[in-house]
């Protein structure tokens, strides 16, 4: 019996031997889970570009019988000082950005038209149909709608994605946008431009506005993403490493706090010059309306002028006015009224 288990022992001692010796080396199997990591990303960038293909015929369905759908590349600021691309240093190489314009049919070509721009949502994201009704309404109302694809939008590759600059040179991205609509545009009113977006596009909209209060004669901001710093701390850790990559910030808002600040609307609250109307409500489960509330306060609290609104339980929550029901629509006529008091004639 001794000797049977002694056997044992021993077969088993060599298989493990056997199976050892033929395990990879466990730098080499590192080695290919980073290689499956960088096929899973570049497969992954192949389909956000597939997509957005894709969605962009949508756009010349679903809203070219109201408006002449298209789609420009125009340069904006440059990288961030110390990058050179090419060898060419950054400020004779700035960065290049997808721009989607929507102008409505039958407009006076030699005429003045208001002009809105309207910045998207998402981390990480694009401008897509999801904003078609939004679209289709703004055109309605006899605006010009220019879309930005500022650095970090989706859909571009990864360099474009990875250029991403939150409550930074993203803001400056739309900004130029708006330079190259009025310098280009023979029919836009350099003197009738707004700007609104919804949550991070929320956020821009109000950074343009406290930054460049001579360029935009009104702004909206629906449910506006605007205290990074109390973001990170309810956020998740899967948030939160967005803005730590390495390609981003790269540094937790612990580890630097004067770098979220300056990218929050709140902290630059004290800036607003033009009108203003926001929006938000208490069962927002993405922007947490104690972040607005405190821009509200903050507004308040420097003394500016400005509309806000906040709607108890919305359906909807974080999507309440964008969605197509009769509080959404609602909603949207207020804007549209707000902007119609700075933007049109008469």
């Amino acid at each position: 019996m001794r000797r049977l288990n002694f056997a044992v022992l021993l077969t088993l001692l060599l298989a493990g031997a056997s199976t050892a010796e033929e395990a990879p080396p466990e730098n080499d199997l590192a080695r290919k889970i980073e290689a499956l990591e960088k096929k899973l990303d570049a497969a992954s960038t192949a389909i956000e570009a597939l997509t957005k293909k894709v969605d962009d015929v949508l756009w010349f369905e679903r809203v070219g019988d109201v408006a002449e759908v298209d789609k420009l590349y125009v340069p904006t600021v440059p990288n961030p000082r110390g990058k050179e691309v090419y060898g060419i240093k950054n400020d004779r190489h700035p960065f290049r950005m997808w721009t989607y314009l929507f102008v409505p049919k039958g407009i006076d070509g030699k005429g003045k038209h208001p002009l809105l721009l309207l910045p998207h949502g998402g981390v990480h994201a694009d401008f897509d149909t999801y904003y078609t009704h939004v679209v289709r309404e703004l055109v309605s109302e006899g605006y010009v709608v220019v879309a930005p694809e500022y650095r970090g939008s989706t859909g571009y590759g990864r360099e474009y994605r990875e250029a991403i600059d939150y409550g930074g040179l993203e803001v400056e991205d739309v900004v130029a946008a708006r330079d190259w609509a009025v310098e280009t545009l023979p029919f836009v009113d350099p003197a009738r431009v707004g700007i609104l977006g919804w949550s991070h596009g929320g956020l821009i909209a109000l950074m343009a506005a406290f930054d460049h209060p001579e360029k935009f004669q009104a702004a909206y901001a629906g449910v506006p993403v605007s205290d990074l710093l109390a973001r990170m701390g309810y956020q998740t850790d899967d948030y939160r490493d967005l803005f730590s990559a390495k390609y981003h910030i790269g540094k937790t808002a612990n580890e630097s706090v004067e770098d979220y600040r300056r990218r929050s609307p709140v902290w630059n609250a004290h800036k607003l010059s033009i009108p203003l109307l926001v929006h938000t409500t208490t069962n927002d489960r993405d922007v947490n309306v104690v972040e607005v509330e405190a821009l509200i306060n903050a507004l308040k609290a420097a003394g500016k002028d400005f509309q806000h609104k906040v709607y108890s339980d919305a359906p909807g929550g974080h999507s309440f006015n964008r969605m197509d029901s009769p509080l959404a629509r609602a909603s949207r006529r207020e804007i549209y009224q707000f902007l119609g008091r700075y933007l049109k004639r008469g």
